[in-house]
């Protein structure tokens, strides 16, 4: 097992190196002159000259690479251009609302998802099956802004039980800060629920057809204890890798959620830096968002080797 995490953690390495390569180059390589687009179409040629020194833009690819690197092992990951506030700073403020967020989407999708799955499975062509199978495609067909839009006209302005838009901190109440995220975390994780129950119900499918689950009912084993014992155990494999999948793909679908929902993180951080153009809040949210990637991914891997061990060789 340790050689196995070994391999993994170093598998890592030229993952994130690649990506801040990347990164890097996004900024420099893009079409135009990134100082003369940050300064607008009136700025002066001085003011552009400025803009280009502040960036740094003005030594050479390699020196501005070696300098973004140091910085960057040291936490560092730039200023913004409009707020004069370091990039850390602003994520850190924009990190809870989009915590919270991803939490209660992955409780919502996978605690939904897995028993939908396992209930298709095991009445498979059956009237629940397929009305299992029709709110899944339903789900991953239909876009999450329309989810929003239609739970926001349900639930908050129809009936009024729920806040339209906004967030409230944890640190305002636990209730407020659970009603200001059932709309959201419900809508984005439709999505994500109809993915995993799929590829749950597909996996089960194929355990269930193993000789070993029927010599457990043959046994007398429950139906309760062959499905979440031995045959869901065995299915994990395929599940993990689409939870992981769901994961990250979650990071998309937050910026559309906040959006729509008016939730102050950091895909409306992302939002905001794009349209104005600020650049080294872009490629700090670049790298934290790819770093949630290979992480997730490295989690998921460990956890194969927790529920295969032959995976571990």
């Amino acid at each position: 097992m340790a050689s196995y995490l070994l391999r993994r953690l170093f598998a890592v390495i030229p993952v994130m190196v690649v990506v801040a390569i990347t990164v890097f180059l996004l900024l420099r390589l893009a079409p135009g002159d990134p100082a003369a687009i940050i300064a607008g179409d009136e700025a002066r040629p001085e003011d552009i000259a400025n803009v280009r020194r502040m960036l740094g833009l003005d030594q050479s690819l390699l020196t501005q690479f070696v300098l973004w690197v140091g910085r960057l092992l040291q936490g560092d990951l730039g200023t913004s251009i409009f707020s004069n506030l370091p990039v850390t700073t602003l994520i850190a403020q924009r990190l809870e609302p989009t915590l919270a967020l991803t939490v209660t989407t992955l409780i919502v999708a996978v605690g939904t998802a897995i028993p939908l799955g396992v209930l298709a499975a095991w009445q498979a062509r059956t009237i629940i099956d397929r009305v299992v199978m029709i709110i899944a495609v339903l789900g991953f067909a239909l876009p999450v802004f329309v989810f929003g839009y239609v739970l926001i006209w349900l639930f908050a302005v129809e009936r009024d039980w729920l806040p339209v838009q906004g967030y409230r901190p944890i640190a305002e109440g636990l209730g407020e800060w659970a009603r200001s995220l059932v709309l959201p975390s419900i809508a984005l994780g439709l999505t994500y629920m109809a993915l995993i129950a799929r590829i749950t119900r597909a996996a089960m499918l194929e355990v269930l057809d193993q000789d070993y689950i029927r010599t457990a009912r043959a046994k007398g084993l429950s139906t309760r204890r062959t499905l979440l014992l031995h045959a869901l155990k065995n299915a994990a494999v395929p599940i993990l890798t689409v939870i992981g999948i769901a994961i990250a793909l979650l990071i998309s679908g937050v910026v559309i959620t906040e959006t729509v929902f008016n939730i102050p993180g950091l895909g409306r951080l992302t939002v905001d830096a794009i349209l104005k153009r600020d650049y080294p809040i872009i490629q700090g949210l670049i790298i934290v968002f790819a770093g949630v990637k290979v992480l997730v991914n490295l989690l998921i891997d460990i956890s194969y080797a927790a529920f295969d061990p032959r995976i571990r060789y």
